[in-house]
């Protein structure tokens, strides 16, 4: 970010700031990229204006601390954490809290090791992929298992207690997991909860929303529902939410990635000539073949 436009009475040029920052192009891409998820998207606005403000208070001598901006998102799969990670990453970087604003995103297994003198070198790895950005620990429970004695995650883990507070100048965490079992985490490691200052929790989509981010994905890859189609897959949905395992925008691309699957065997069965519409249709019969309406138990996968 570049220094802020100030006139001769010492005042700042806040539009200018604002503009400079490029926070209005990363905040137009957010929405672009996800359906909904209005309480989210209001909180990375707040946060953005947070960090922006505070910038340009440091560079007016206002100097108040440094800021906490290490993060927990909550929330089911297939909600959008990962992207708002993605997003969250360039918004630090323009506004020069950190050198790179790229994303890592890991894991217990790349963190923690498996036998003595494992964990330590594979948490400073992956510690040193992401300095200069944002590490995304997805489903950061499973670093604490007190049920396991010769566990190696409490190693990680005061490994990057250590890392988020000796330098956090140039290096953000992001948390990630269900909210319950990310409030029992933090319960048993206070450690995290007070290295986190903001905690974004995100909602299940709606039906309307869930079929919006299937005609979005749908338009991407140059398919089209027809008249028969469009409805059979929200009545997919309307079946699927109900069912285990289901993961939000994640079910929704699995789920086209089968209609696909099924469209293809399709046309090649039909053979002969085939035309450009028929090329991209998805028919009623891609839908209605999945096993969700065939009332199978099975439901380990998007069908």
């Amino acid at each position: 970010m570049t220094e802020p436009n100030q006139n001769p009475s010492g005042q700042i040029d806040l539009d200018a700031a604002y503009r400079e920052s490029k926070i209005d192009l990363l905040l137009d891409e957010l929405n672009r990229d996800l359906v909904g998820l209005t309480p989210v998207k209001t909180r990375v606005r707040e946060i953005a204006a947070l960090l922006l403000i505070a910038r340009l208070r440091e560079r007016a001598g206002l100097d108040a601390g440094r800021l906490s901006l290490h993060m927990s998102f909550t929330g089911n799969p297939g909600t959008g954490k990962t992207t708002v990670a993605m997003r969250m990453a360039k918004i630090l970087h323009h506004l020069g809290y950190v050198r790179k604003g790229h994303l890592v995103v890991a894991t217990r297994d790349d963190l923690v090791g498996q036998y003595v003198g494992h964990t330590a070198p594979k948490t400073k790895e992956m510690l040193k992929k992401a300095m200069g950005g944002v590490l995304f620990i997805d489903e950061a429970y499973y670093l604490y298992r007190p049920e396991n004695e010769r566990d190696y995650g409490q190693e990680a883990i005061e490994m990057l207690l250590q890392a988020m507070e000796n330098q956090r100048d140039d290096f953000v965490v992001i948390l990630a997991g269900y909210r319950d079992r990310m409030d029992t985490f933090f319960q048993a490691n206070p450690g995290f909860h007070s290295r986190v200052a903001h905690h974004l929790d995100f909602p299940d989509y709606s039906l309307d929303e869930l079929m919006q981010i299937a005609d979005l994905m749908v338009d991407l890859q140059h398919y089209t529902f027809d008249d028969h189609s469009r409805p059979a897959f929200l009545e997919y949905l309307e079946r699927r939410v109900l069912q285990p395992h289901f993961a939000n925008a994640r079910s929704v691309r699995n789920a086209l990635d089968r209609i696909k699957l099924r469209q293809a065997n399709r046309l090649v069965r039909q053979g002969g000539s085939i035309s450009l519409a028929e090329l991209t249709r998805i028919d009623d019969a891609d839908v209605r073949a999945s096993r969700v309406f065939a009332g199978s138990s099975d439901q380990t996968s998007d069908g």
